[in-house]
This record gives structure tokens, sequence and C-alpha cells, in this order.
């Protein structure tokens, strides 16, 4: 039907105009400044054994129920006759399918390399630890039945119990060779390396002018006006070891993480090239996030980039050296800095007690600080220890040399006690 819009009485006023963006852009004349970062889909542990075991816990159980899915809908039109939907065409579905699903589903999402390659010869063991998962960890409440886990979204939450099951039977299987585990990243499948050279948006945000010797990236975005712009500030400081850094905006860096069993992508804040002492041919990839609201998920998000994002990267070797710190006072800054880069792979170095006798040990392995120093000592290579010991890397080598440097005592006494055994 045809309308027209009739004008009101008294004089209409020109609508403001709005905000000037700005052009946030990679400038080719600042390439040297480029920061690359790996693309993640998630994490997985690389299990050595042929052979898996698993270990159930509170974790591992799973309650089933109608409340998040219904087994019985009815649908009644204003037209036509009503009707009643139910799951019993899933529910007819036998047990043992459930079994052999979430067997292949744990298979194709944990257990296969970077080019895809699988281990079916371990489908029987893994079949076997699923129907033990479903006949002692799963508890049915309501109308519900065990077939809702063929369910999409609750297999898969299914298949990580199971997976996380396998993973503790391995750690606690880990003997004195020290072999745990070896924590992986999924890359994701075309396009696992990301960059700053792809950066090219419009913004009305406030913005931070960059150095060009610096960023690579024009412009810093501002998201809360004064955090964002302090912390640029602090990172173009000449007291400061930067080779260079990006605001992470519509850069297309994320950390997954998961919460309350639903995967989020989180967004760090800064990534900053730092020279650690390594030299500028090793620098450090330091991953900065400065905290203000202390929000329900900040700390689901911050333990994930430190416990799983970082060392995944790390252990797999090919995107240099990362590297995680979280910044609660913008203003306190340079200082946080400079205390994280002086720590620098002391975090790898552990203590525990009734491990290792409670030596100084490469973190979350049975290795001593002690075993390879003395290595060290009769001659043995990098390269050879990292042949010796799979689990380690070269990062790992370097955290032990630098306690010993600092803790030669106490390595030294730790030797000695250790010849002195029969």
């Amino acid at each position: 039907m045809p309308f027209s819009f009739i004008p009101c009485s008294g004089s209409s006023k020109d609508p403001k105009p709005g905000p000037i963006p700005t052009r946030v852009r990679a400038l080719e004349e600042r390439a040297a400044c480029e920061i690359t970062f790996p693309r993640l889909a998630g994490y997985r542990y690389e299990v050595p054994a042929e052979r898996v075991s698993a270990t159930f816990n509170a974790d591992s159980h799973l309650v089933l129920s109608s409340q998040d899915i219904p087994t019985r809908t009815e649908l009644e039109p204003i037209v036509g006759q009503g009707e009643i939907h139910t799951l019993d065409d899933l529910k007819r579905r036998r047990e043992n399918e459930i079994a052999f699903h979430l067997s292949r589903l744990v298979l194709q999402q944990y257990f296969s390399d970077d080019q895809g390659n699988g281990k079916p010869w371990l489908f029987p063991q893994v079949l076997k630890i699923a129907k033990h998962w479903l006949a002692d960890c799963v508890r049915l409440k309501d109308n519900a039945f065990p077939q809702l886990l063929l369910l999409h979204e609750r297999a898969h939450d299914a298949a990580d119990r199971i997976y996380q099951a396998i993973v503790r039977g391995a750690q606690e299987g880990a003997g004195a060779n020290g072999q745990p585990p070896r924590l992986l990243p999924i890359l994701r499948p075309y396009d696992h390396l990301g960059s700053t050279r792809y950066v090219d948006f419009d913004t009305t945000r406030h913005v931070w002018s960059t150095r060009p010797d610096r960023c690579h990236v024009s412009h810093a975005v501002c998201d809360t006006g004064s955090w964002e712009e302090k912390l640029a500030q602090v990172l173009e400081d000449d007291d400061l070891p930067v080779l260079r850094y990006v605001k992470n905006h519509n850069l297309g860096f994320t950390i997954p993480y998961t919460i309350n069993g639903e995967e989020h992508p989180y967004i760090p804040d800064f990534i900053a090239v730092m020279d650690d002492g390594h030299g500028p041919d090793d620098p450090l990839n330091l991953i900065i996030e400065v905290t203000g609201e202390q929000k329900k998920d900040k700390a689901a998000k911050v333990a994930t980039a430190r416990t799983l994002w970082v060392p995944a990267v790390n252990s797999h070797g090919g995107f240099g050296r990362w590297a995680f710190l979280e910044v609660i006072d913008p203003w306190a800054a340079r200082e946080a800095i400079k205390a994280r880069l002086k720590s620098n792979g002391m975090e790898r170095i552990q203590k525990t007690p009734g491990v290792c006798g409670g030596a100084a040990r490469i973190r979350n392995t049975r290795i001593p600080v002690w075993t390879i120093v003395q290595l060290q000592q009769l001659g043995r290579t990098p390269d050879e220890l990292l042949a010796d010991f799979p689990a380690l890397g070269p990062d790992d080598l370097a955290a032990a040399a630098e306690y010993y440097r600092t803790h030669r005592q106490e390595i030294e006494e730790d030797i000695l006690a250790q010849e002195r055994e029969p």
C-alpha cells in the first residue's frame, strides 16, 4: 500500500555529522615489525605409550537429565492437527552404539597428528575405557536415557571427559623415565598462521598513533580509553627491550577456552616481541592482558592462556617462544614486564614433596635438574639430551641451566647425594 510521511509542524534540525573514522592498517614501510602467531582450534595431549589406561575422578562424572534436552514436545498449530514429537527413535538405539560412537570421536579428535593421521589400533582400548565410563560415571535423572549421548553437544562433552581420564591415567603411569603426556596445540586446518600484515579496518574509537619502528600497524585501538593507551606508551619506551608490538584488535588472534562446558574465543590485549636475553633472533613473544573489571570468565581465560595455550605452543616448537603476563595496574606495567622477563624460565622448575625426593625438577615431569646437569657434565650435548628425554624442549634445558647457575650448591649437593647411594 503506498504511503507517505507527513512532516509535523515546527522546524527540523539538520542531523549532526558523526565522528570521523580512523583507518587502522598495516603499513608496508613497517614490514620489519611484522608479528606472526599461531591460530589454534584447541589442545590435545600426545600420549607416548601404545597402551592407554584411564583414571576416573569427580570431573569424569556426568549427569544426564531432561532439563536441557526435552524428550517430549507437543506442537499445536493455529490451523491443522497437533503433533507430539518424542525421542523414541533415538532411545531405541543400542547402548553398544554409544560406546562405539564415543570411542571413535575420542580417537578422531584427540589422537590424530597435525597431518590428520590417527591411531586406529588404539580403538579396542579406548572402547573398553568408554564402556567403563558409561557404566560407572554416567547418572540418569528424570526421563533421561544414555542414548542422549549420541546428540552432538553431549557426545563431545562425553568424549572430552573420557579423554581427560586417559590423560590422567598416562600422567600417573609416567614412571622414572619422565615421559608424561605431551601437551600440543590443535591448529586450524587452513589458516593456522596469522599475521599483522592483514590488518585493515576503520574505527571511530579512540586510537593511539604507534611508533614506526615498534609497530607494524598504524594505530592501537584503545577499548577502555586510557588503559590500553598507557600500556602502548610503556611498550614504546626505550627502557624496555621491546622489538615490536601490536594491539590485538581485528587481528584474528584468539585463545580458545571453555567455561561451563561451552567453548569461547578469548581475545588478549597485546602481543609484544621482547629480547629477554636470547638475542633478537630468538625473541620472547609476550601476550599481555590488561585486567580491568573482574568478570567471572576472566579467571578461566587467564588460566587457559597460562596452562594450556602457552605450554602447547611452546611444546610444538614451530612458532618461537611464548609467555603470558596479566597486568592488573597499567601504571605499573613497566615493572611487571621487567619482573616477568627477569623470571622467565623459572616457572619451568618445580619442587613437589614426595616427587623426585622433593628435588628441583622440570615442570610436569619426573626429570630432576641434577640429572640434566650431571649428564651435561659427563659430556651429553643438548641434542642428545632432547633425544634421551622426548618430553623436554630447548627451553627446559635452558631453564635447568639457569636454575643451576643460581642454585649451584643445591644441585651439586643433590648430585653428591645420588652418588653416595649404593
